[in-house]
């Protein structure tokens, strides 16, 4: 593209997508994700450089999302895609960071640097496929992106409102054409053809009840069950709460993160005494289940209960096939301490721990033949690696009766996966399957382990990048004496266990402590938080202990 080119790229950047703001803002484990009304320049930025990023892919298409995922509706973020349907490559990071924080004055000159540094070649041809959620806000940003990548002469192919997960597919099947159809409709196909396919071997048993109650978030993943639902055939029967209507609010008061993290019921849901309910945040892209007791007492099955539930039937899948393939499991340091020793212990199954964030679950699990990824919050899904696949294949083709139905359940169970990144509707589909298999309510679930009693805060503080950890943050190198603090708290409780992080998006630290007792993990939750206030450059009001 020649220079002079160029400058009116620039000076169209200037006119339509100007930058407006101060703000610094950083690309990290979600991409960028902040107020809606700081991004619009961000994202025609992300434009550009998803161009980029094709073109240095030899044209391949990389993906753009605008999605704030389970943050409040007047937020709005965005992230790209890789070829594969894998997060943006880490050294990338960086140079997002560096493009969307220049001025509009020095966009050509960064750019420009952009394309030596990355040794683009601007005469290859350059695909980018962009969805958005349900964002009030979202049309806005995913026209900017649009801008950004015809800006610099690529293909912007638009798919409206879809799941971050879908998206991720969609990608991951543009360059990779035996994954399957690069359209929400070979979605469907693919996934839930999969799961009915599963429902035809499995007849209904025992404790099994085919009704599912849902709660959508009020956002994008609930109205794409919503359509999904129409072609169950029966199989399964979903009643869906929180689809946007009636006033309610993308993620407030409802949604994966917020039953996860408050250990309470959405609202908007009508509850039935041990009735499960899957709960979904704001792009699909996070699943846990939840029922309440006789006593209206809550019951959450987070993520480590369903990466425990998949791993364990994929166990005895494989051990009825007869092959011997390397099964791991990924956490991050919020996963229950109790579903660690049930997994190790009596599962038998390798554990590898890593940081939060779903690029590092990912990349450890590709280490496995099968690796099952979950962060507590319900992010997760399950990897399989070809030669596990070839294995797989070869038994449901040569092996013996028994052998052969167990492969071709599993083979079946691989296509309900969507294995590019966690995804809510395709895992709610795996627990399905599971829960129908084993003819299991949702009580004899929970009761494969007791948890620890848990609980997570937040401490607002002037910069979360005060705080540095390490051991897959599981211990905390600064600032000074904060480690040490955090030990000697932990001390006094029995099963007490605590861990602090910063936030990837804000500048927040996360507390996170278990225990005993709720009581116990209650109030070391909350001195560690002190701790943090006091040592870490806390602001606002201090945390205050529990009553």
């Amino acid at each position: 593209m020649p220079p002079s080119s160029l400058r009116v790229v620039y000076a169209f950047a200037r006119e339509m997508h100007p930058k407006t703001t101060d703000v610094f803002i950083q690309y990290g484990t979600a991409g960028f994700r902040t107020k809606a009304s700081l991004l619009e320049h961000v994202v025609y930025r992300m434009g550009l450089l998803a161009v980029l990023r094709s073109r240095v892919k030899n044209g391949r298409t990389i993906g753009i999302m605008i999605t704030a995922s389970h943050n409040l509706e007047p937020d709005n973020g965005v992230k790209l895609v890789d070829p594969d349907g894998e997060m943006l490559e880490g050294s990338w990071e960086e140079i997002a960071t560096r493009l969307a924080n220049v001025s509009d004055n020095d966009l050509e000159s960064t750019t420009g640097e952009i394309i030596k540094q990355v040794n683009a070649d601007m005469s290859l041809k350059a695909s980018v496929f962009i969805g958005m959620d349900t964002r009030y806000t979202s049309p806005r940003l995913a026209a900017a992106a649009v801008h950004g990548v015809m800006a610099l002469k690529g293909t912007a192919k638009e798919f409206g409102i879809v799941t971050t997960p879908m998206l991720h597919f969609c990608v991951k099947c543009r360059n990779d054409n035996t994954y399957g159809t690069p359209t929400e409709e070979g979605y469907y196909e693919k996934i839930v053809g999969a799961f009915k396919n599963i429902c035809q071997k499995l007849p209904v048993v025992d404790k099994y009840n085919t009704t599912l109650y849902v709660d959508g978030a009020n956002g994008v993943g609930g109205k794409k069950l919503n359509i999904i639902k129409k072609t169950l055939d029966g199989e399964l029967d979903l009643v869906l709460y929180n689809l946007g209507g009636n006033g309610g609010k993308l993620n407030l008061n409802c949604g994966a993160d917020y039953v996860k993290v408050s250990q309470k019921p959405p609202v908007g849901v009508e509850h039935a005494p041990f009735q499960r309910v899957a709960s979904l945040d704001g792009d699909g892209d996070r699943l846990v289940y939840y029922y309440l007791d006789d006593k209206n007492e809550m019951h959450l099955l987070d993520g480590d209960r369903i990466a425990i539930l998949l791993a364990s039937y994929i166990t005895e899948l494989l051990k009825v096939c007869g092959t011997h393939l390397r099964l791991g499991l990924v956490q991050t340091a919020y996963a229950n301490g109790a579903s660690t020793r049930y997994i190790t212990e009596d599962l038998k199954i390798p554990v590898t721990c890593v940081k939060t964030g779903v690029k590092h679950l990912h990349h450890a699990a590709l280490a496995y033949d099968i690796g099952i990824y979950f962060e507590a919050n319900g992010h997760g899904t399950v990897v399989y690696s070809e030669d596990a696949k070839n294995s797989i294949r070869k038994v449901a083709d040569k092996g013996d009766t028994e052998q052969r139905k167990s492969a071709q359940l599993l083979l079946n169970f691989i296509d309900v996966t969507n294995e590019t990144v966690g995804d809510a509707i395709s895992d709610l589909f795996l627990v399905e399957s599971v829960l129908r298999a084993r003819g299991i309510s949702v009580q004899d679930w929970e009761q494969q382990y007791t948890d620890l009693p848990c609980r997570q805060l937040k401490v607002t503080v002037q910069d979360r990048n005060a705080i540095s950890t390490a051991d897959a943050e599981r211990q905390c190198t600064a600032p000074e004496g904060l480690q040490t603090k955090i030990n000697e708290l932990v001390s006094q409780y029995p099963s007490g266990r605590s861990f602090v992080r910063p936030s990837g998006t804000e500048d927040v630290v996360r507390v996170y402590a278990e225990a005993d007792t709720q009581e116990s993990a209650d109030k070391l939750a909350s001195e560690v938080a002190q701790a943090v206030f006091d040592l870490a450059g806390g602001v606002g009001k201090r945390p205050e202990l529990p009553e």
